[in-house]
């Protein structure tokens, strides 16, 4: 099966309406879990999808073999106005930065076990006004998020992918 942009646009549409129709919060994070979390065929797909543009190429990241990432997807009409990124870390800490409108990250583990900020595989929020360090714990890991309008501020003076990634 071949992915690229507008085939993961596709794909992430159904995700795309509950993110923007839902107040950004824990319940989201349960409604996205139980709609579509890990097992189920749109979460397989965007896991497929992320690994494919990332081993690929056709995403665009850029980086080192600890953290790359990068916008996927501007803020469009076609995203409701919120933009897609995907990072690719392992075993670290990121920079600090805050989420003006909140994050919405799909947790898509390389390594068994790995989790984001603490949390496995699946979907988790952050939402408005929301700030943290991004970590990744025992191995690789990829995220896909959400942010409206593509707006995320860096705090952190080392700060290296200033290009919406976390």
């Amino acid at each position: 099966m071949t992915w690229n942009l507008q085939r993961f646009l596709e794909v992430l549409k159904p995700v795309i309406e509950i993110v923007h129709e839902e107040s950004w919060g824990s319940a989201l994070s349960v409604k996205l879990n139980a709609t579509f979390g890990p097992g189920s065929e749109t979460f397989s797909e965007i896991a497929e999808a992320c690994r494919s543009g990332v081993e690929e190429g056709w995403m665009g990241v850029a980086g080192d073999e600890r953290r790359k990432g990068g916008r996927v997807l501007e803020p469009a009409p076609a995203t409701h106005n919120l933009s897609v990124d995907v990072v690719e870390i392992a075993d670290i800490t990121g920079p600090h930065h805050r989420h003006p409108g909140g994050e919405v990250c799909a947790v898509l583990p390389v390594t068994v076990g790995a989790c984001f900020d603490g949390n496995p595989e699946g979907w988790c929020v952050y939402p408005p006004g929301s700030a943290h360090y991004p970590s990744a714990t025992g191995g690789r890991l990829r995220v896909m998020f959400f942010l409206p309008g593509g707006a995320i501020e860096y705090t952190d003076a080392d700060a290296t992918l200033r290009s919406g990634s976390t």
